[in-house]
């Protein structure tokens, strides 16, 4: 399969996470061509150089913008049910609420095909705006037979969807209602982590290290557990607080730290220092209003950043990442190409993802969006019209989404 007249093809390289100034750096073919053999990309190059008759399949970008494919790598997307007293009444000032918990209820009460009903609806929405990896947690079951039932559920999403889904345990999200948070660590140690990783359900454990939820020593109890069934290790850092997330992220050689919004200049060091991914998710901070991560400071002391929704039902019910791009440059100061490499390359390092997908060159899986735009700097600035702009998504080397045809 080709991909013929593509007015600019845009893509970061390499097979691992760019930080500081090398996020900038971004190929541009003008009047390109893609080629796509057993689902991977095999030649890009100007269109100069391809004979276009006698193509047998062809996919005709009409002068258009391509991209890699989007990798969302923090989301909370399977669960079930709605949240929007919750958030009209945060609008108006209100606190928190239950929060996690009212998920949890409403979760524990509805079946296996209910949730995967539910949640393959925003999947199918995700892929139609460019997303073709997005990583998913558990956490809204808190308990071993619940955590399980959502694990499950993302297993099968995982078999059937043509979006990629990485499955992330994420038990240790908060601590259920009538039960001490000591025993709790330790069902999700010694019941919930070993019929995980029995099962094969998780690629990545990850823990909410937070004042209020798990503090650092539980945290670190959590992750090393995580770690010893041999999940890579993930982690809520330094959302509400400087707790220190990040740094303990460093010391565990954790995959990425993310949310982030408090971290300390000595967890910005640490993090730099061992190699974790700061994955940045401004639709939270967009949703609460609240002060966004700083990431031109991590990005000058030449951090990593990638970017994510967090798209849950509580904090942030965005699943878009074309609008995280656009976040990250109005309101992060991020330049375009930083954030194209956040939202591409950096968050497949996210998900260890970064030697297959993430960018257009040859031998990587062949994920490309086809946008009706002129040049990619044209991404935020149309913010909140990718509806609009997304033609066309290609997932695995198979066209997957065509605007065109499902107007027709």
């Amino acid at each position: 399969m080709f991909i013929i007249n593509i007015g600019q093809l845009v893509t970061p390289q390499g097979r691992h996470a760019l930080g500081g100034h090398t996020m900038r750096q971004l190929t541009v073919i003008s009047n390109a061509y893609l080629k796509i053999e057993n689902g991977t990309v095999a030649q890009i190059g100007p269109m100069r150089e391809l004979r276009t008759w006698g193509l047998s399949e062809a996919f005709d970008a009409q002068g258009g913008v391509v991209i890699p494919g989007l990798i969302d790598p923090h989301t909370h997307a399977v669960f079930y049910g709605t949240r929007e007293d919750e958030f009209l009444a945060r609008c108006q000032g209100a606190q928190y609420g239950k929060g996690i918990l009212t998920t949890v209820e409403r979760v524990r009460q509805a079946s296996a095909d209910q949730i995967l009903h539910f949640s393959k609806d925003f999947l199918q929405a995700m892929l139609r705006l460019g997303t073709t990896t997005v990583e998913i947690k558990s956490g809204y079951g808190l308990d071993t037979e619940n955590e399980l039932k959502l694990l499950r559920v993302i297993q099968r999403l995982k078999e059937t969807m043509p979006i990629e889904i990485v499955p992330t345990f994420c038990g240790a999200h908060a601590v259920p209602v009538g039960v001490e948070k000591s025993q709790y660590i330790e069902e999700i140690i010694e019941k919930m982590l070993p019929r995980v990783r029995a099962e094969d359900l998780a690629e990545f454990g990850d823990v909410f290290c937070e004042q209020g939820f798990f503090e650092l020593d539980e945290s670190r109890a959590l992750l090393r557990a995580t770690q010893q069934v041999g999940l890579g290790v993930k982690i809520h850092a330094d959302e509400l607080s400087p707790l220190g997330g990040a740094e303990l992220a460093a010391e565990l050689e954790a995959v990425s730290a993310d949310h982030l919004l408090h971290i300390s200049e000595r967890g910005i060091e640490a993090l730099r220092r061992a190699g974790v991914v700061a994955v940045l998710l401004p639709g939270t901070a967009f949703s609460l209003n609240v002060e966004y991560a700083p990431a031109r400071r991590m990005i000058d002391a030449g951090l990593a950043v990638a970017l994510g929704t967090d798209f849950n039902p509580g904090t942030c019910l965005i699943y878009s990442m074309f609008f995280m791009i656009a976040l990250a440059v109005l309101k992060m100061r991020m330049t375009v190409e930083e954030a194209l490499t956040a939202a591409t390359l950096n968050a497949a390092a996210a998900v260890r993802r970064a030697h297959i997908a993430g960018s257009l060159e040859p031998g990587k899986r062949a994920d490309l969006v086809v946008l009706d735009l002129k040049n990619y700097k044209q991404i935020p600035y149309f913010i909140g019209h990718e509806g609009h702009f997304v033609r066309a998504v290609i997932a695995q080397g198979r066209l997957v989404y065509d605007r065109d045809q499902a107007r027709h």
